[in-house]
């Protein structure tokens, strides 16, 4: 068993390794002789106070001591092997195929969108024509959302399932192995393609099979057991396992369960809208004035404040960053925000959002499974038309937006397409308008320097969580009401980011592998 040794140091002492053995020995009473081998194991920055610190984590392993290597991907040969079909192609598919093919079945993804580099394409046409294919966008296509949305990997859902051995898969595929000692790691959206590209091939090389521009569009239930699904409307194929891995913008699937009569439920979800400061000014708040600190990466904040009862938090911050039109459908805009590997862009941006729960909106009925979604929809038509009906979106200075001015200009922004001059005041429902105002004045003393008029207000953040809930059993992850059909996944309601809806991607299979060996 290795030893494990907190030590805290300056930034720039993380360059000198011999300092950083001679500290943790010190510390550990450890001898120089008696060490075999050692490694950072885990790094994060300690920016509470002057001067910022880097907390290190290191592993040390003495004489005997049995140093366990990372596990990666284990393929077999599942070409003719029980088949498992994947509705989605999002980090919760593509861990469920890669599961799956350790596990000897053969998983089969239909995925609605196109492969990587066609997606780019679309991608393009969002920024340059203002138009939306609704196919194919930010959320749909190889690799999901998480593709072209950052890759940022940190995650609270330790209990939820193996989190290292996700982030290993990463590491496996291609994923720089700072991403297993790093307390917030990040991927970038830069790298993340050709990584998402190396896990369709392993997927492929092992026997499983991947179809692209492939969209569920009906399904077949009998006894309470699925028993086939219909892929573009016209082709019916027979499984008897279904992991549902559609994620959060498919809504699509969710009108289409409520028309079979499978239960699907509201539940809470956020909303609100995205900040954009320069990113010299974060660096300086949250540094205490050491800008430009070269073994500093460009600083990130965390903020959250209870407001007239409900939770408004920041939420996918990214420093170094840009803004990134990601509607699905024509009518609608809706904004997220992403950061290339090295964080270098000039601005700083954050979702900021408040906690919604079904029964606080308005025309709430707990038999209507489609109150929190047509909230969320009525939001980013109301930003479209503010804007002026293309993939612009209403805008609004920090200071005016709490003094209900409309900007008179606007500094410089990264979001591509443009943005309005609006008061959000008149756009946005009073109960996210209201309690945004107080939360931002109140991360404003939290943060000096953080309420500036040089901060510009993006809008909406729309689409952090489903506003869906798929329900399934406790134990056997099935649907509540159908066998066989594994709802995961940021869409069904059980995950919040990329890591999560790995871990629940790898969860569903586990549960097939477990129903299967017990027949």
């Amino acid at each position: 068993m290795s030893t494990l040794v907190q030590i805290s140091i300056l930034p720039h002492e993380q360059e000198d390794e011999a300092m950083l053995l001679n500290s943790a020995l010190k510390k550990s009473k450890i001898l120089r002789k008696d060490v075999r081998e050692w490694r950072v194991r885990k790094r994060s920055i300690d920016a509470r106070r002057a001067p910022v610190k880097i907390n290190l984590q290191i592993e040390i392993w003495q004489g005997n001591d049995e140093r366990k290597e990372i596990h990666p991907f284990v393929p077999q040969a599942v070409s003719d092997t029980k088949r498992i079909a994947i509705i989605g192609m999002g980090p919760a598919g593509m861990y469920a195929a890669l599961r799956a093919i350790e596990g000897g079945f053969k998983p089969v993804i239909f995925e609605r969108g196109k492969d990587v580099r066609s997606r780019r394409r679309d991608l393009a046409k969002i920024a340059k024509e203002q138009t939306v294919n609704p196919e194919s966008n930010y959320c749909f296509g190889d690799g999901g959302a998480g593709t072209f949305s950052d890759g940022k990997l940190y995650t609270r859902s330790k209990k939820r399932g193996n989190v290292l051995k996700a982030m290993e898969w990463l590491v496996y595929f291609g994923a720089d192995a700072d991403i297993l000692v790093d307390a917030h790691p990040h991927i970038g959206t830069n790298k993340l393609p050709k990584i998402i590209s190396a896990m369709r091939e392993a997927i492929i090389d092992a026997g499983g099979e991947v179809h692209f521009n492939s969209k569920l569009t009906d399904l077949k239930v009998k006894n309470n057991q699925i028993q086939s699904i219909q892929i573009n409307s016209d082709s019916w194929f027979e499984f008897e396992d279904v992991v549902l891995a559609t994620g959060h913008s498919a809504r699509d699937v969710y009108y289409l369960l409520h028309a079979k009569n499978i239960k699907i439920e509201a539940k809470p979800f956020a909303i609100g809208v995205r900040i954009e400061h320069q990113q010299e000014l974060i660096d300086k708040i949250q540094y205490h004035g050491d800008v430009n600190n070269p073994y500093l990466p460009p600083a990130s904040y965390s903020m959250v404040e209870q407001v007239d009862g409900m939770g408004v938090y920041s939420f996918c911050m990214c420093p170094g960053g840009i803004i990134a039109p990601c509607a699905t459908e024509p009518g609608e805009v809706v904004t997220n925000g992403w950061s290339p590997s090295k964080r270098n862009n000039p601005y700083s941006n954050s979702g900021i959002v408040v906690s919604v729960e079904p029964k606080d909106l308005p025309n709430y009925s707990k038999d209507d499974p489609f109150v929190s979604l047509n909230f969320q929809k009525f939001v980013e038509k109301d930003c479209w038309d503010a804007a002026g009906k293309s993939q612009q979106v209403p805008a609004q200075r920090l200071i005016d937006f709490i003094e209900g001015r409309v900007s008179k200009d606007f500094p410089k922004t990264s979001y591509h397409p443009g943005i309005v001059s609006v008061d959000l005041n008149k756009v946005l429902p009073p109960i996210l308008s209201k309690r945004l105002k107080k939360a931002f004045i109140a991360f404003g003393k939290k943060m000096k320097g953080y309420y500036t008029n040089e901060a510009v207000i993006h809008a909406p953040e729309s689409r952090t969580s489903s506003p869906v809930l798929i329900p399934r059993d406790i134990n056997t992850l099935s649907h509540v009401e159908v066998n066989g059909l594994y709802p995961c996944g940021e869409g069904a309601g059980y995950a919040g980011g990329i890591m999560s809806a790995a871990i629940d991607g790898i969860n569903c299979v586990d549960a097939i592998l477990k129903k299967h060996s017990e027949v």
